[in-house]
């Protein structure tokens, strides 16, 4: 093995190496939580979309079927705009999280559950709820 002397060039260049690759992992995981913020967005937002919808659908169709509809689509846009709020909140905790490890030079862990999967089961299970609630009686 070779050895490394006290002003050997090599030893900054890896410090500098390191510093910018905790950089560039922190603008990495600003872009990951930026992403999930316009994501719950896009639910939350959604979710109101339905709302409205159908309650002018009913409205202006004032039919058992449109009220029922818009009883559902209550359930499912109130369950969209909740989704949405926790996967912000999850994704800003997760992201704190993970820069405080970085900041202790400690190396972040992997999820066991990633919050993809575990929004992805959650908004499974509320279009299941929403179809139970638009099933004909």
């Amino acid at each position: 093995m070779m050895e490394q002397q006290a002003g050997d060039p090599r030893i900054a260049l890896a410090e500098q190496r390191t510093g910018m690759a905790k950089f560039r992992t922190q603008l990495a995981l600003d872009r990951t939580t930026l992403a999930w913020v316009r994501t719950a967005l896009t639910m939350g937002t959604f979710g109101f979309g339905l709302i409205g919808f159908f309650r002018t659908l009913r409205e202006k169709n004032p039919t058992p079927e449109t009220i029922h509809m818009h009883q559902a689509a209550i359930f499912f846009g109130f369950g969209l705009v909740v989704l949405g709020l926790t996967a912000t909140m999850i994704a800003g905790i997760s992201a704190w999280f993970t820069l405080r490890r970085l900041r202790r030079d400690e190396t972040p862990t992997l999820s066991q559950w990633p919050l993809s999967i575990a929004i992805a089961m959650m908004l499974a299970l509320v279009g299941l709820g929403a179809l139970w609630l638009v099933r004909p009686h």
